[in-house]
């Protein structure tokens, strides 16, 4: 279980999907007979799934049982935060430095794939779900049928079955306002007004 307090805690299902589909990467961690591995892997989600592949060298594809429960991390923005931003420290001397972060943890159970048709399908939507914002959008039909035909042989998809999405937004929520507004003013002088947005009004 993901470790959360009630003030970091992010609980609205909208935003813990968005926030997967934005950050797309996440680490997979899974346990088998070769004890636990993590592989760092885009994934997507759709409906109540995470689909994914592996390389078929991967010894996670025969470490891993059919129906095994698995936990995807997508860690999204995270920066160091410095005690000197907060106001009530320059007061009182009491602060010391943390890291904020946004994080989704995904359960579930995984089925793998090699049927040549999920993972055309597949990867179609991976593609696509990435380049779809370019001006010239790549997709697999660009590519040399053989030459994509030889690279599925070399992958192993993987669909996992949802059970459950744990949200945790540690942005300072449990500094005092002024606290959180240093935050917010000292990422905005370092010109990462990106990460300075996130921290709640």
């Amino acid at each position: 279980m993901l470790y959360a307090p009630p003030h970091f805690r992010e609980d609205r299902a909208d935003v813990l999907r968005q926030a997967i589909r934005d950050i797309a990467l996440g680490t997979l961690v899974t346990t088998g007979e070769g004890g636990v591995q993590a592989n760092h892997l885009p994934m997507l989600l759709g409906g109540e799934t995470l689909q994914g592949h592996f390389a078929r060298a991967n010894p996670v594809c025969k470490d891993i049982k059919p129906d095994a429960q698995v936990l995807a991390i997508f860690l999204g923005p995270h920066f160091y935060t410095s005690p000197n931003w907060y106001p009530s420290k320059l007061e009182t001397g009491k602060g010391v430095p943390t890291w904020n972060y946004i994080t989704v943890h995904v359960r579930g159970r995984i089925a793998l794939h090699e049927d040549e048709a999920w993972l055309t399908e597949h990867l179609a939507k991976l593609s696509n779900a990435h380049e779809a914002h370019l001006p010239n959008p790549w997709k697999p039909e660009d590519a040399p049928a053989d030459y994509l035909a030889s690279l599925k042989r070399a992958i192993v998809g993987f669909e996992i079955a949802i059970t459950s999405i744990e949200g945790k937004w540690k942005l300072s929520q449990n500094r005092v306002p002024a606290d959180i507004e240093g935050i917010r003013q000292a990422l905005t002088a370092e010109g990462r007004s990106d990460l300075a947005s996130l921290i709640p009004q």
